[in-house]
């Protein structure tokens, strides 16, 4: 139990592996109550700050040190996910940082109160009796799956200027509210099924009509499997040089990774279309065993053509449209979305009906089909749309169906 607040306040200071806990706002602020020298006054204003830097990340300061412990990437956990040795004087540092840890999570708003000889109101937190070394051990031993630093606080992630960023709204798509390519669908689970097994897992295509469910497949697929140690990391056409060290960043990472380009395709003469050939081969340096890459696109051959291209003056003109077939071709599996009959677009629609308590009446197939159409095709997408509309009561036009 902590005794003194000069004591408290050395105790935090010596911490040194789990220097990004001691650093985040919650400790700051705790340790700057533990060194106020003022009066009871600005000892209670220091606390205040304590309690509210943990309210924006929860109530429990017991649950929030062991999450930010866990979470912490440092020199401890990342020879720990790699399963190499870990030197005596580095372990010795965790038990002890662990130990002050330990404290820290026993401490209830009483405890403060007595360390200050304070006995106004003071706003409270929750705590709990935990052994912490040994619930920390336990979620270390499960770091392949639940992954350090930003990769165990979240799941979806998009690269911005060469950096791979946390999405803090991810779409939260699920494989049951996917209905129809069934198949399909089992392909890519199939496949990265294989990735988390650490089996051969191919860089994917999926190719199709717009609509008809390709980037919500991969998604889906992302966020039924997190709790196995998926990620997906969305890569930007704008951000396509950048997978090299992407891929090296995450080389080491216990976790597996999808990197997702969604609409990909590329303008005669694009830069970047010969340096994702040489993604795609996986040469020695961007070859990542815990990476897979999954594209989407409407186009089977990636690069726009006009029928000029096909006759042009080029010498080896052969040699030319071969090499624009030859990116897709480097994908191990391409798995085609194609627009779904008639049939299957109304039965998208009614079970999204049901799934949205929208009543089937006896003209909804007409005004299904009807509103399709002026979409441009019958897909998912539209079925979507058109069991939205139902539900914002959008009023039809006089004379639409």
């Amino acid at each position: 139990m902590l005794d003194d607040l000069p004591a408290a306040a050395a105790r935090l200071a010596s911490v040194v592996v789990f220097r990004g806990v001691k650093n985040g706002p919650v400790l700051r602020a705790l340790r700057a109550f533990f060194e106020c020298e003022g009066d009871e006054s600005e000892r209670v204003e220091k606390y205040a700050d304590f309690v509210a830097a943990l309210y924006e990340r929860g109530y429990d300061l017991s649950r929030y040190l062991l999450d930010a412990a866990a979470e912490d990437e440092n020199a401890y956990v990342l020879l720990r996910s790699r399963g190499e040795p870990v030197p005596a004087p580095l372990a010795q540092a965790v038990a002890g940082e662990l130990g002050v840890f330990q404290e820290l999570s026993d401490l209830t708003a009483g405890d403060f109160k007595r360390l200050m000889g304070y006995d106004g109101y003071l706003p409270g937190f929750e705590s709990e009796k935990l052994d912490f070394a040994g619930e920390f051990e336990k979620r270390i031993a499960r770091v392949n799956v639940t992954g350090y630093g930003q990769y165990a606080r979240h799941t979806m992630f998009r690269v911005v200027n060469g950096q791979v960023v946390p999405v803090h709204t991810p779409d939260r798509t699920r494989i049951d509210e996917l209905i129809g390519y069934e198949r399909e669908r089992q392909q890519l689970l199939d496949n990265t099924e294989a990735l988390l097994r650490g089996l051969p897992a191919a860089n994917t295509l999926l190719i199709g009509d717009a609509g008809t469910g390709k980037s919500s497949s991969i998604k889906a697929t992302a966020n039924l499997l997190a709790p196995r140690g998926l990620r997906l990391i969305e890569v930007p056409k704008a951000e396509l040089l950048s997978i090299p060290a992407v891929m090296e960043h995450l080389r080491d990472n216990p976790l597996k990774f999808i990197l997702f380009i969604d609409d990909l395709s590329f303008e005669k003469n694009d830069d970047t279309f010969s340096a994702m050939k040489a993604i795609l081969e996986g040469s020695v340096s961007v070859k990542a065993p815990n990476t897979v890459i999954y594209a989407t696109s409407n186009r089977r051959h990636l690069v726009k053509e006009s029928f000029s291209d096909r006759e042009g003056d080029d010498v080896h003109r052969g040699d030319t449209i071969q090499d624009t077939v030859a990116l897709s071709d480097r994908f191990g599996l391409t798995i085609l979305f194609t627009r779904p009959p008639k049939a299957l677009y109304l039965r998208i629609v009614h079970e999204l009906c049901a799934a949205k308590g929208i009543p089937v009446d006896e003209g909804l197939d007409v005004r299904a089909c009807a509103f399709a159409l002026r979409r441009g095709g019958m897909t998912p997408r539209a079925a979507e749309q058109f069991t939205d509309s139902i539900l914002a009561d959008i009023p039809r036009k006089e004379g639409e169906v």
